[in-house]
C-alpha cells in the first residue's frame, strides 16, 4: 500500500455533502442481501454516528436517481464505509445495485446524516432489535461498541423470516462468543422444508420479549425493520408502560399509506390557499445566484418549488428533510426549515438549509 496514501496530511474528514467513492467488494451475504463496501478516491476518513445513514446518487436509465441507504459499518474502520442492500420484487434500485454495481465503480454519495444513532442517546445498557434487513443501523451500532471495547450492556434481538435469511448471522455469533456484555437472541417466524432451527420461532411478542430480556423497561431501545415490524415493537412498549422516551427508531425508509394520503390532503388544501393567496398576497422573490434565475412564489412554497418554477433541479431523495441530498446555501434573507436530521446544526451555523422543507419569510438569494 502507498504509504502516503494513509498521510494525515493527505487525508480529510468525511463531512455532509456530495463525495465521489468507489466500489471495491461486494459481499454475498444471503440469498437475497449483499453489501456493498465504498472508499474515496482520495484518502478520506468515513466518521460518522453509528445508525446514519447516505444517500446514492446513481444513473439509471439515462434518469439520475437518489436512495438513501443506512451506514452498516462502523467507523471504528475509517478508510470505508459499507450498505447492506436486499434485492426487493419490483424494486428499481436495490435490484439495480445487485444486477450492476460491482468492484471497480465509481459513484456519489450524499450525507452521512440522520438522528438515529448510538451517540446522540448514550445509555450503560441498551436493548437491540431489528427485522429483516432493518439490522444495518443496529449492526453499525454493535459493531462500533464492539470495535471499541465499551462498557454498554448489549442485548441483540434480531428476527428473520427463516434461518437463510439471518443476514450478518456468523459474525453475530462471534461476538457474542467473544464478549461477555452481548447478549445475542435470534428468532425465525418459520423454516423452510430441509432446514433445522433450534432458535426462538415466531413473532416478537412481550412474553418472548420479557424472556429474552427480563429488564427491557431500564434499557435504551434502539430499533429498526419493516413498518409492521417497528408498529408491532411501539404497541407492545407502549402497552407494557415503556418510557417511549427511551425508544428511537430508523424513520428512514418507504413513505407509509397514511403519510401519503396525509400530504395528498394537504397539498389539496395548500392549493386551495395558493388560490386565495394569489388573489390576496404580494408574491416572493426567490434569486438563484449561480444560474442567473429568479422565481416569483406565493407565501407559504418552498425554495424547491421556486428552484422546479425556473427550470432548476435540486436533488432529493426523500422530500421530507430525512435524507439531506437538497442541502442548499441561503445567502441573504430568512427562510424557515422544519427538517428530520438531514442537516447539522454547523451546516445550519453556516447559512445551509434544505429546499425541499424551507419556506421563505421574505425574498431569499440562494447560491446554486
Amino acid at each position: 500500500m502507498n504509504q502516503d496514501f494513509l498521510s494525515p496530511i493527505n487525508t480529510q474528514t468525511w463531512s455532509n455533502g456530495r463525495h465521489p467513492v468507489r466500489c471495491v467488494r461486494v459481499i454475498q451475504e444471503t440469498w437475497d442481501v449483499r453489501t456493498f463496501c465504498f472508499t474515496a478516491e482520495n484518502p478520506l476518513l468515513f466518521f460518522f454516528k453509528p445508525g446514519q445513514f447516505v444517500t446514492l446518487e446513481l444513473e439509471i436509465d439515462e434518469q439520475t436517481v437518489m436512495r438513501s441507504y443506512t451506514i452498516a459499518s462502523s467507523p471504528s474502520v475509517p478508510y470505508s464505509f459499507s450498505i447492506t442492500v436486499k434485492r426487493v420484487p419490483g424494486g428499481v434500485v436495490s435490484n439495480w445495485l445487485h444486477d450492476n454495481l460491482k468492484e471497480g465503480d465509481a459513484l456519489a454519495v450524499h450525507g452521512p446524516v440522520g438522528n438515529f444513532n448510538c451517540i446522540d442517546f448514550p445509555n450503560e445498557k441498551v436493548l437491540l432489535l431489528s427485522g429483516g434487513v432493518g439490522i444495518t443501523p443496529v449492526m453499525s451500532m454493535l459493531r462500533w461498541w464492539f470495535d471499541t471495547n465499551a462498557e454498554v450492556d448489549i442485548q441483540f434481538v434480531h428476527s428473520a423470516r427463516t434461518p437463510k435469511d439471518l443476514v450478518f448471522h456468523r459474525e453475530l455469533q462471534h461476538m457474542d462468543s467473544r464478549l461477555p456484555n452481548i447478549q445475542l437472541s435470534l428468532i425465525c417466524e418459520r423454516t423452510d422444508i430441509g432446514e433445522t432451527w433450534s432458535g426462538y420461532r415466531g413473532f416478537l411478542n412481550r412474553t418472548m420479549l420479557a424472556q429474552l430480556s427480563p429488564d427491557f423497561m431500564e434499557r435504551e431501545v434502539f430499533c429498526c425493520g419493516p413498518a409492521p415490524y417497528m408498529k408491532a415493537v411501539r404497541n407492545l412498549l407502549q402497552d407494557a408502560g415503556f418510557d417511549m422516551e427511551h425508544y428511537h427508531e430508523e424513520s428512514f425508509g418507504a413513505t407509509p399509506v397514511e403519510v401519503i394520503e396525509d400530504v395528498e390532503q394537504l397539498a389539496q388544501e395548500a392549493s386551495e390557499l395558493a388560490e386565495e393567496l394569489e388573489r390576496t398576497e404580494d408574491r416572493l422573490s426567490i434569486s438563484f445566484l449561480e444560474s442567473d434565475l429568479q422565481a416569483s412564489i406565493l407565501p407559504g412554497e418552498t425554495l424547491h418549488s421556486a428552484a422546479a418554477q425556473v427550470g432548476l433541479h435540486i436533488p432529493k431523495a426523500c422530500g421530507m428533510g430525512i435524507c439531506g441530498t437538497c442541502k442548499v446555501k441561503v445567502t441573504k434573507g430568512q427562510v424557515s426549515m422544519e427538517h428530520n436530521g438531514g442537516i447539522t446544526d454547523e451546516d445550519i451555523a453556516d447559512g445551509y438549509v434544505l429546499s425541499c422543507c424551507s419556506v421563505p419569510e421574505g425574498d431569499v438569494d440562494v447560491a446554486f
